[in-house]
């Protein structure tokens, strides 16, 4: 019986200004994969935990070609949950594409192809999820990728800041941080991090600024 060609489970693919990491404001397409093992107290993707369309490898990137943008973001979920995703990134990266992948930090990171910038979670204690969180991916970033904290209030903040400079990350990567929407205040955000003069680069949801909090943006 021959081999049946790789397949993803698709919860959208989509066009849209990336509103995140240092890539905001570039035109972007979205690979949105479904599902996720983890349960993140502010998930604002929580309709890709379930459900999506199987497609194939060619199928997915006829849709990404139809938007005519080199840049692809491949996101979640956790697409790395999926068996094909690390084969689909190489694929994407082979087509041509400027690749970037965002992922919750709790699976191995190692074995993405190295053309792909990982833009990786760290999830803090308000996040829900801290005990799920895999610290050896800190090993395995470079200046390619992006380590991101995203942050629900002060205690989150100051463990962020200590766990920033107790591991020097920001010699590892580049380091975002980002307020959870409409939990925590951006100017109180950015008045903490000039405060304590930290070597990161905090960030807002542009795509929530613009199209407000719903799928597709």
């Amino acid at each position: 019986m021959a081999e049946l060609a790789p397949s993803l489970r698709i919860t959208e693919v989509f066009f849209s200004l990336q509103g995140e990491t240092s890539r905001m404001g570039v035109p972007t397409v979205f690979v949105r994969l479904t599902g996720c093992p983890l349960r993140c107290g502010y998930c604002d993707s929580a309709y890709a935990f379930h459900g999506g369309e199987t497609q194939s490898f060619d199928t997915i990137v006829e849709k990404v070609r139809s938007f005519g943008a080199k840049t692809v973001c491949v996101t979640g979920g956790e697409p790395l949950a999926q068996k094909h995703s690390l084969a689909f990134l190489k694929h994407l990266c082979d087509e041509g594409f400027d690749v970037s992948l965002e992922t919750s930090g709790a699976l191995p990171i190692e074995h993405v192809d190295p053309r792909v910038s990982r833009i990786v979670d760290i999830k803090t204690p308000g996040s829900g999820e801290l005990a799920k969180m895999r610290w050896e991916n800190l090993a395995a970033v470079n200046n390619s990728d992006e380590i991101k904290f995203v942050l629900c209030d002060r205690a989150d903040y100051e463990w962020a800041r200590d766990l920033l400079r107790d591991q020097k990350l920001a010699e590892r990567a580049p380091v975002l941080f980002s307020p959870v929407w409409e939990t925590l205040k951006p100017a109180d955000l950015a008045a903490w991090v000039l405060e304590d003069k930290l070597p990161v680069r905090m960030q807002v949801q542009l795509h929530k600024i613009l199209w407000g909090d719903r799928p597709g943006v």
